[in-house]
């Protein structure tokens, strides 16, 4: 998958990739409480996509620039490629620019978090 198409659970599962976190099977666990939806407790509980808590310190220890051009958000990194990577919001378009630099810019992510 695209990194620069990437959202959702398979944006938050490519941050945890980068981060460290390892096993799908820890990641895609139902939340009995969503009655088997996709939207899963480890989402939110971690979502730096979303979640400035999170994303916030990965931005600034990446040094990930966050800018806005022509009404839409844009991040870069010296670390990633030299494209700049578009988001609907600031977290988006940053987590796809570190995704990006530690994954390169096509991610095999699991069928089911497409």
């Amino acid at each position: 998958m695209k990194v620069s198409e990437m959202k959702d659970l398979a944006l938050a599962w490519a941050v945890a990739q980068c981060e460290g976190y390892r096993g799908i099977e820890s990641l895609t666990k139902p939340d009995p409480l969503d009655d088997g939806a996709l939207e899963h407790r480890w989402l939110r509980e971690y979502s730096p996509p979303t979640n400035w808590s999170q994303g916030g310190p990965i931005i600034e220890r990446e040094n990930i620039e966050i800018f806005i051009r022509d009404e839409k958000w844009f991040a870069y990194s010296s670390n990633s490629t030299p494209e700049d990577f578009y988001g609907e919001t600031p977290l988006v378009a940053a987590m796809r620019c570190y995704v990006a630099s530690v994954l390169g810019d096509e991610v095999d992510v699991p069928e089911e978090l497409q």
